[in-house]
Formats: C-alpha cells, structure tokens, sequence
C-alpha cells in the first residue's frame, strides 16, 4: 500500500488537470483514444425505443391521406415518417433507461431478450398488416376523388422496402451527425466542462450542416434549377406560332419582342382565342381580343416590366374594353387557359387580360423565395390602377384580378391582404386554390362564422365573399350577394391549400366533421406523421381528375359569370361555356 501510495495520484486526478480529467500534456492522446471509440456510434445497435417508435411510424404514416399514392411516393412518406419516430423512440427509450438507472430498476438479460422477441413479433406483424390494409384505404381514397379504385398489389409490396432504404439512409446521416457532434465535444472537453462542450458541439454542427445544405446544397440547385428553367424558357410550345394580331404581344406592331415573352408567354398570347371561334359561340359579332405579357426579358426590373405591359395595354386599346382582367402568374410565368379565357367568350371579345413573368422557376421553387412574388404582383396591379383610375369612371372597363396557387398569394399581398382594399379597388377577385402562407385567406378562415366548415367557411353572412369547390357552394348562404365580388375555389383534398407548418403538432379544422366530400372518413390526425403526409400529397396534387386537387377544371368559368356576367348571360350560357372550356 505504501508503495502504491508513492506512485503519485491516479491518472486524471492530480493538480493541473483540465475540467475532463487530462493533463494539458496528454489531452491530444486522449482525444486520439476517444476518436478510435467514436465509430462505435454509427456500429451501435438500435435500442427497442428507437425500433418500436420506427415501427408506429410506419404504420401510421399508410394510414389515409388528401390523395392517392403511388407505391414508391408511399415508401418514400414511410421512410422519412419512420426515420422521425426512431429518432423519436430512441429519445424516449434514453430517458426511460435513465429514469430506471438512477431507481436502479434496470431490467436483467433475460427480460431484455423477452422484451426483444415481443417487439420483433408485434412489430413484424403489425407492419404486414398495415400494408395490406393501407392498399384497401388507397382504394377508398381513390374512389373519393374520382379514380380507379384499383391498387397493384405486386408494386405495393415494395413499399417497406423503398421505407427501409430510406428510412435507413436518414437514421444514417442522423448517426454521422451524432459523430461530429461528439468529436468536436472531445476535442473541446479539456478546456471547457463537458456539458459545455457537448452544447458548443451541437451548435456547431448545427451551424455547418445549415450553413451547407442552405448557402451551398440549395444555392447551387436553385441556380441549377433556374439556369436549366431560363433555357426552357427560351423554348416556344409545339403549335404555338407568333400573333399577327395587333391586339396580342409579341405580334409585329407591340413592343414587346416574341423573343422577350419567355415560354409562358408566348403560349399565354398564342392561345388567344379567335374572333371567329367567339363568334361562333355567342352567335354575335365579336372583337379581337386584347392580351398583353412581358416577360423577364422585357426589362431587368419588376417596376419597369410592369410599365411596359401598361404600355401595352394602352397601344392595343386595353383600357376601352368593357373587363381589363389583372392575371397573377404562377411561378415561371405561366397563366392557366382557365383564368381568363372565359372572360373573353363571356364578353364578346371585348376584354384585356395581362400578365407579368418575374420568374423562371415553377410555383414549387419558387415558392422559397415568395417574397418576389407578392412584389411582382403589387408592381404590376399598382402599375395598372394608376391609369385605369384616371379614366373616367363612366366608360373605364371592370378590373377584376385573377391569381392561382401562389399567384393567389401575391394577389393578396398588392392589396396588403386586406379584403375591404382588394374590394374597394376592383370590381372583382376570383383566387384558385390558395396557400396557407395567403394573409387574407388565412384571416377569413379565421373569423368564419360558427357552424361552416374550414372547406366551405361562410365569412360576413357571404356578403361580398364566398368559398366553393363545387357550383352549389357559390350559393353558400343562402343570403344576399353584394358586389364587388370575391371567390375562392378550395378543393377540399387540395394539398396546396391545407398544408402548412402547424401540421406538425396540431389538429386542422378541415379534418372537422362534416368533411369535404372527397376527404376520406377514414383520414386522422396524428402529430408529426400527419405534417409528412399531407407533405408528400403535394408530389402529385395535380395527378388527379379536375375537382380534386390542385386542379379546378371549368370552376373559374361557373365563378366568373357568378361574379361579372354580362348584360342577358344566363345559367345555360354558363353550361355551354363550360362545355367549350373542357374541350380546350
């Protein structure tokens, strides 16, 4: 003993030592010795928490969603769901077993081995039969929006696998994370308290692997992206050939280029309908329609592309029309056939649509970066009031606005999201399947009256707004309707309209009773599993039949004549109309 006791103090314990224990001479070696265990993290074996809680969540996330599924979009929810609740699970498993550590209630091995063999049959048979269940639910879900109820069962077996892979990859990169956290923790522990460390560890990966994925991954795609979508732009669609009308841009007398119009574009003024083709619907003389678009081509500025459509409103006589529509694009510029179209069959041919691209990639990017899209829409709906006001109010034309998905959303924003704005400047909006990030949208839903569903809410007793997904609903309450109008097309399985962050943790009012019809009785609501679902449903929210969706089909045309009809238009003009719309 007393030699023992010559020896010194342990290793670790004498004077000089840092908060971990290493003298400053010998830290460098043990962190080299800490860093040799580090691989143990990624080689570490699944604990029953984290296998359980992967298992629930793949169970749950086949449950029911807005839409259809196909098998690999399926296995794709699950593996990401998945990868979330072993996450989750493992969490939760630690904190039970340091609950039981500290009351010294660990259980023995041979419980251990038991607990193991429950879990493995609970979970292997639960995950069998909630796949073959899921393909009935798809089949319901399928029926509700107007599909084949038929799901291949072949495929739909590959879904568990397509969610192993990729749940497998997450759990992964969760691992590899975990790893640089710790070696950065061990690098730092002889100088500061481990617990300190641990935090600067987590800041830190935290702050690179944002750093990367957002300044260098996502920079360099959207760059992609949009470098890729600028060369599709400069592209004409088959059967789309330049205007010789005056009435249209990019034909020889407007002062916008062919070139200048972009893609969108020049499919937006190349579908014009004919004089000809009007008058054979209404049986009437017609009048060449007037559409005017400039695209990012046309000029490097928002302010200055919103000018020269003014411009050319005024060259092709747009403001002695009897309806000036404003039409807020989509993204890459694009202007659904359905938005405007109606208008100028409804009108005779006495009407001006305009249009503005600000910029080449679709909704979906763009959507990151929607700011540009509220300035777009505010620059160009302000450009157009500011002459359109100075007309004389006896003979100027009705200027009604149009915006779709996002386009809705900047329709919104030119008029501060404010309704009593939007209405007191035009003579009507018509906005189609909106966001959940649209401020006026989200204020009406709000402050429904008590008793109408999130879907199909009734605001102010219907007074000047209105919600439909269907013709009926336009007539929701059944009230006065008071001019100006405004309407919102909703699909009630429209992933676009109802996903949204809060999805995460909390129960959406659209999941109330009564639903939307073509939401399926059997969809629930479960934290987190619902926000990836919902999530996923926006892959293929215009894969399904018009009416479901993010698609609308001939709806604009039922909500333009509810709106702005014309002197004499009846309700079979409508349905004609509607015909025509469906065939083009």
């Amino acid at each position: 003993m007393a030699h023992a006791s010559s020896a010194g103090p342990a290793p670790g314990t004498g004077p000089g030592r840092g908060a971990s224990g290493v003298s400053g001479g010998s830290w460098v070696r043990a962190w080299r010795q800490r860093v040799s265990k580090q691989p143990r993290v990624v080689r570490r074996a699944p604990s029953g928490g984290a296998v359980a809680g992967a298992c629930l969540f793949y169970c749950l996330s086949l449950t029911p969603s807005l839409l259809p599924r196909s098998w690999w979009l399926q296995g794709l929810c699950a593996g990401i769901t998945g990868a979330i609740g072993y996450g989750l699970g493992a969490a939760v498993g630690a904190g039970v077993g340091f609950v039981l550590g500290r009351l010294d209630r660990r259980p023995g091995a041979r419980v251990r081995r038991i607990g193991w063999g429950v879990l493995a049959a609970v979970a292997l048979l639960g995950m069998v039969a909630i796949t073959v269940r899921s393909a009935h639910w798809q089949s319901e879900v399928r029926r509700a929006v107007a599909e084949s109820p038929h799901v291949s069962w072949w495929s739909w077996w590959l879904v568990p696998v397509v969610a192993l892979l990729v749940g497998g990859v997450l759990v992964l990169v969760a691992r590899l994370l975990r790893l640089g956290t710790g070696l950065v923790a061990h690098s730092l522990s002889p100088l500061v308290p481990l617990p300190v460390a641990y935090t600067m560890g987590v800041a830190l990966v935290v702050f690179v692997t944002v750093g990367v994925v957002q300044g260098f991954l996502l920079s360099a795609a959207l760059d992609v992206a949009e470098s890729a979508a600028s060369l599709t732009d400069s592209g004409t669609p088959p059967g789309i050939v330049r205007p010789e009308l005056a009435t249209l841009s990019g034909s020889p007398a407007s002062g916008e280029s062919w070139d200048s119009l972009g893609s969108k574009g020049r499919e937006f003024v190349g579908e014009a309908p004919t004089r000809a083709g009007i008058t054979a619907f209404t049986g009437h003389p017609a009048m060449d329609p007037v559409r005017v678009y400039t695209g990012l081509r046309s000029a490097d500025t928002l302010d200055g592309r919103a000018a020269k459509a003014v411009a050319e409103l005024v060259r092709t006589g747009g403001f002695d029309r009897k309806v000036l529509a404003v039409l807020a694009t989509t993204g890459s510029g694009w202007v659904n056939r359905q938005s405007g179209t109606p208008l100028e069959y409804m009108y005779g041919g006495d009407s001006a649509l305009v249009a503005m691209q600000y910029s080449y990639l679709p909704s979906w990017v763009s959507v990151l970066t929607e700011d540009e899209a509220a300035d777009a829409g505010k620059a160009l709906f302000d450009a157009v009031y500011a002459k359109w006001s100075t007309l004389p109010p006896t003979s100027r034309p009705k200027l009604v606005v149009y915006g779709e998905s996002l386009g809705s959303y900047a329709t919104e924003e030119a008029f501060g999201g404010d309704l009593a704005t939007l209405s007191a400047r035009t003579d009507g909006a018509l906005l189609v399947g909106p966001t959940f990030d649209n401020p006026m949208w989200q204020h009406l839903t709000e402050e429904r009256e008590p008793g109408s569903p999130a879907w199909r809410p009734v605001v102010q007793q219907g007074r000047t707004v209105r919600f439909a997904q269907v013709p009926s609903d336009l007539a929701v309450p059944d009230a006065p309707w008071h001019t100006p109008r405004t309407v919102y097309l909703q699909n009630g399985s429209d992933p676009i309209v109802w996903w949204s962050p809060g999805l995460f943790l909390n129960r959406p009012d659209w999941l109330d009773r009564p639903r939307a019809a073509d939401v399926s009785s059997a969809m629930r609501f479960y934290p987190v599993v619902t926000f990836w679902q919902v999530a996923c449903d926006l892959v293929d929210a215009n894969g399904v039949p018009p009416g479901h969706g993010h698609r609308y089909g001939t709806m604009p045309t039922t909500a333009w004549a509810a709106m702005i009809p014309p002197p004499g238009w009846t309700a079979a003009d409508t349905a004609r109309l509607k015909t025509l719309m469906a065939g083009l």
